[in-house]
């Protein structure tokens, strides 16, 4: 797997169609465009690329068992986003009741803004967290995703941030280019947790943090029975009927919480990857947490 170095050049967001595209393994060239950096107030046009077999990858009863051991899991990933991006934020909105947002804003209040910050949001999706951080007071904003639909709405939402399609096992960036990573339900759909993380650390500059938006299981008995049952009985098959879904995204997600590390192991991770500095704040009773880890030298 090819590891971006300084020796590389520029980063890999600024240059032509025909050096970044091992870092969309597994798509095929629909258009041949300038590049894979939708600058800000452009708008993107045709889908670049799709999976090679042009259809939505489908997630089985069978592999939801395990869907962090599937060996296709990033291309599954992948498909799904692109499928559902469409009804993406409406989904996300009534089936959080709202909470979503709020949870947002809670994450850019975590990160301790100065008003100077670089920031990387990866697993971007259609730019929800980015735009808080425009919002909140920063330098810049950069949203990084490998779905191409979802960075599509990304960049029609507007905001003023810079979208970059990519892979968060294989970020694009120098060596502490940012002084803020963040990521909002992106890490569980990581086909390598530990390497994702490792690289969030590598582009964040002595003195950055990562700021981790993500799903977890609420440690009291009643509050983690109703979410569980709210999560796999009744949202999956409403969420389904909402967005016209055929990928089984919306079974895959309460199966990838209840099968993904809870927040301690995950904490653990993040100080694996070299983060001396980690700091848990579950919300909602505990639906979500959010996780700031510092690079402190």
């Amino acid at each position: 797997m090819h590891r971006y170095r300084e020796s590389d050049g520029p980063p890999v967001v600024a240059r032509p169609i025909g050096r970044i595209r091992r870092h969309n393994r597994g798509l095929t060239r629909r258009e041949e465009p300038a590049g894979r950096m939708i600058p800000p107030g452009r708008k993107p046009g045709y889908p670049l690329y799709m999976l090679a077999d042009d259809r939505p990858a489908t997630w089985s009863h069978e592999l939801l068992r395990s869907p962090h051991t599937t060996a296709d899991k990033a291309g599954r990933v992948r498909a799904m986003f692109n499928a559902i991006a469409p009804t993406y934020e409406r989904v996300n909105r009534v089936f959080s009741f709202g909470r979503d947002a709020a949870w947002r804003r809670d994450a850019v209040r975590l990160a301790r803004l100065t008003g100077t910050e670089r920031v990387l949001d990866v697993a971007c999706g259609t730019g929800d967290l980015a735009r808080a951080f425009l919002a909140g007071g920063v330098a810049r904003v950069t949203g990084l995703d490998f779905a191409h639909e979802m960075l599509v709405r990304a960049a029609r939402g507007g905001g003023g941030a810079t979208w970059c399609e990519g892979d968060a096992l294989e970020l694009p960036f120098a060596s502490g280019s940012f002084d803020v990573v963040s990521c909002a339900f992106g890490i569980r759909n990581f086909q390598d947790l530990r390497a994702g993380l490792g690289e969030c650390f590598r582009v964040l500059a002595p003195g950055g943090r990562l700021v981790i938006l993500e799903f977890s299981r609420p440690a009291g008995r009643f509050a983690r029975w109703f979410t569980e049952l709210y999560t796999a009985r009744v949202m999956p098959r409403l969420a389904t009927w909402m967005s016209g879904d055929r990928t089984g995204a919306y079974r895959y997600l309460p199966s990838s919480v209840v099968t993904f590390p809870g927040a301690d192991a995950v904490a653990q991770e993040l100080r694996a990857a070299g983060f001396s500095r980690v700091e848990l704040h579950p919300r909602t009773l505990g639906v979500v947490t959010i996780y700031v880890a510092w690079n402190i030298p």
